[in-house]
């Protein structure tokens, strides 16, 4: 049997809101033209988590998938000033009503410019189209280029097949290539808001803990997996399972977040916390990224580029077990390993000092998924009207 919808939906019961939902990186989610959102942000955040299906565990009633890293979405603007494209990331969680603008999502930020293409705020005109892309959480600016080949009609359009694979993601896809162009202080105001490379914080229950307190694009909290009683190689699920375990991690986490100026961060889902070791399988760091409280099955794209920025830095607890490659120019990379593979990061390195990181770029797919409307109950913009006025 074919469901077949033939009529427009009752505007009495349900609302239709114009979406792509799109996976960018190893994370997914819907994107939206902000102009089809309410102004007002409270509004906008009552639509999105009504799109999400938030809060519910499992988010059955709308698109969320369960999970952190599939409770996302992308809120896409024309830019101006010499920005292409601006975007805001939004951080849904499938049990909570909370909708976070603070942070940024490097995985995500790969389906911005695919999205603007599709929805026309990018015209295309040569094989490969550059834009450069604001994100309005942070500040930060992004170069990033993708595939845009010609049809038969001439029409250009994103190309979402190749032969690019990124770990935690199956199959391969085209490219979506990304500069980071300043990335420093994202959240936390500075590159290392303590100023120091190393601190030793004295945890509840736990006792002193060295950590690296660091921010090049996304907060992290780097600590020695040993310090915490693990080893650094267990899988996400063990990390998950051990509540012990957990319970220490979260409890470095809230004191880690005060001395990083974050104030209180027990209902924020940064700082990021990025358990280290060794390498294994030859690379230059071995991660076990925690976002804020579920492991990562792999490691976002500004996780990734902090923990390499950490590793080039003498001192900091990333740097003591790295196997770093030989530095000899003004560009290095370094493969950052995690539990289902490694993100490859390239650092662009003062010359007059290799152990400060100046840029960053590396190497995301992205894939529109389903293009169409999601159905939002009519109860919710109801008190929206005059936002979207």
């Amino acid at each position: 049997m074919v469901c077949d919808v033939r009529h427009a939906p009752d505007p009495r019961t349900q609302t239709p809101v114009r979406c792509l939902l799109m996976r960018g990186g190893t994370s997914r989610g819907p994107f939206f033209d902000a102009r089809d959102l309410p102004i007002d942000t409270a509004r906008r955040d009552a639509v999105l988590l009504a799109v999400m299906g938030s809060p519910d565990p499992l988010q059955v009633d709308g698109v969320g998938g369960g999970h952190p890293l599939t409770s996302k979405a992308g809120i896409v603007a024309p830019g101006v000033d010499g920005i292409d494209v601006e975007w805001t990331f939004a951080q849904l969680q499938p049990d909570s009503d909370r909708v976070d603008t603070t942070p940024n999502c490097g995985n995500m930020l790969a389906a911005v410019l695919p999205f603007a293409i599709e929805t026309g705020m990018v015209v295309p005109d040569s094989d490969t189209t550059t834009a450069r892309v604001l994100t309005r959480n942070t500040g930060a600016v992004a170069e990033i280029t993708v595939s845009t080949p010609a049809g038969p009609d001439g029409t250009r359009f994103v190309r979402y097949d190749g032969d690019a694979r990124i770990d935690g993601v199956p199959g391969t896809a085209a490219p979506v290539r990304i500069g980071f162009l300043d990335t420093a202080g994202s959240v936390a105001g500075s590159l290392l808001p303590t100023g120091n490379v190393r601190d030793t914080v004295e945890v509840p229950g736990v006792g002193p803990i060295d950590v690296t307190l660091i921010d090049n694009g996304q907060p992290l909290v780097i600590v020695d997996a040993r310090d915490l009683g693990a080893t650094g190689s267990e899988s996400p699920e063990e990390i998950d399972a051990d509540e012990a375990l957990r319970a220490r991690i979260e409890a470095l986490r809230i004191v880690a977040g005060h001395a990083m100026g974050l104030g209180d961060v027990t209902e924020k889902p940064y700082p990021k916390m990025t358990l280290v070791s060794a390498p294994s399988h030859g690379g230059a760091l071995s991660t076990r990224s925690l976002i804020p409280r579920r492991t990562h099955h792999s490691i976002g794209v500004l996780a990734a580029v902090t923990a390499a920025t950490a590793a080039v830095m003498p001192g900091s607890v990333a740097h003591d077990l790295a196997k770093l490659p030989e530095i000899t120019g003004e560009e290095t990379t370094l493969s950052v390993e995690h539990p289902t593979g490694e993100f490859s990061v390239t650092l662009g390195l003062d010359p007059n000092d290799p152990t400060r990181a100046t840029r960053s770029a590396l190497l995301r797919t992205a894939r529109l998924i389903m293009a169409g409307e999601a159905m939002v109950p009519s109860a919710v913009f109801a008190t929206t009207e005059e936002a979207t006025a």
